[in-house]
């Protein structure tokens, strides 16, 4: 990678972090380009040598808060391992993303929603591909005998994300538990409703 090219993709994710802080903290209509420029210490104007829109820094964070999640929904899903545990390494995983990249995680949950009809529809084709890992794990714990037959797939689907989702707004670091342990926990109580 040439030198000016490593800096000017340095400087993109540089941006992209300030731009998913401020999104997070203001939203992405409380956010103005002069608040990213202020926020870098750069020109609003300069802004434009980066980016195209503020709508691509929005489509960049969203964007990679889903290419985080899935690929660990990836891992879960492809372990040898019974369901039970394939769910709680993708509940884990899920924890520890969501309050890893604390800020992009709110941006992923809750802003995405502002981008326009096309990219959001190519999202939701990413979040709907992450929820059809968590169905998939839960229905071969059905199929296996070792979550109940009764069990309603796409409902305990979106109980295990709404839990793992709804993290983002009550953690802080530092506190009693680890990302891993909240993860275990939520886990835990998850596949206990489920056991066969």
């Amino acid at each position: 990678m040439a030198v000016a090219e490593k800096a000017r993709s340095t400087r993109r994710t540089e941006l992209i972090a300030v731009a998913a802080r401020l999104f997070s903290e203001r939203g992405y209509h409380g956010t103005s380009m002069q608040d990213l420029g202020d926020a870098l210490g750069i020109q609003r104007g300069s802004l434009y040598a980066h980016i195209g829109s503020k709508e691509d820094l929005l489509l960049d964070v969203v964007e990679e808060g889903a290419d985080r999640f899935l690929a660990r929904g990836a891992e879960a899903v492809e372990l040898d391992a019974p369901a039970s545990e394939r769910l709680r390494s993708l509940l884990v995983g899920h924890v520890e993303i969501a309050t890893q990249h604390l800020d992009a995680s709110t941006v992923f949950l809750n802003e995405w929603r502002y981008l326009s009809p096309e990219l959001r529809d190519h999202i939701q084709e990413k979040r709907d591909r992450y929820e059809g890992v968590v169905r998939r794990i839960i229905d071969d714990g059905v199929a296996a005998g070792e979550f109940r037959a009764d069990v309603d797939i796409r409902f305990a689907a979106t109980l295990v994300l709404s839990a793992g989702n709804w993290t983002y707004t009550w953690y802080r670091p530092g506190g009693n538990l680890t990302p891993t342990e909240i993860g275990e926990r939520f886990a835990e109580l998850v596949t206990r409703g489920l056991e066969a």
